[in-house]
């Protein structure tokens, strides 16, 4: 069954522009029907529901662009097709986590720091490891 885009943007607790918005950065997919209105397919739903959950969650869009285009845009994704792109997207969602307690476990001897301290520094330089870049300043990730 083909669904509007109010009838989407209701049911997905969006706004229209937000789903004019995911189309134009090819998150999403419409066709136009006799009338030249945007129809949707009903799956689309589910769709949009994982891109808003993924945004709150503080994925970026090119993220969750990469993790669906895993996914068939001609149809409803199959149970392990959706298994499969959450596999993929647990790795990455794994290695933010890491970084977010690093950051969490060593933000407390930055205070008063200011970067001045880049020799002991275990955010910004672990274990001195520039020191083998040479003098000067050296950018860490």
């Amino acid at each position: 069954m083909d669904m509007s885009v109010g009838q989407v943007a209701k049911r997905a607790d969006v706004k229209i522009s937000t789903l004019h918005f995911y189309e134009q950065k090819g998150l999403i997919q419409s066709w136009r029907n006799s009338g030249n209105q945007r129809r949707y397919d009903r799956s689309i739903i589910r769709r949009v529901v994982v891109i808003k959950t993924a945004q709150q969650l503080g994925m970026s869009l090119q993220e969750i662009a990469q993790a669906l285009s895993h996914l068939p845009r001609d149809h409803a994704p199959t149970e392990e097709e959706w298994r499969a792109m959450a596999d993929r997207w647990k790795i990455q969602l794994d290695a933010r986590i890491e970084r977010l307690l690093t950051l969490r476990n060593n933000l407390d001897e930055c205070i008063g720091c200011g970067c001045l301290s880049i020799k002991k520094c275990k955010l910004r330089n672990p274990e001195d490891m520039l020191a083998n870049s040479g003098k000067g300043a050296v950018l860490w990730k």
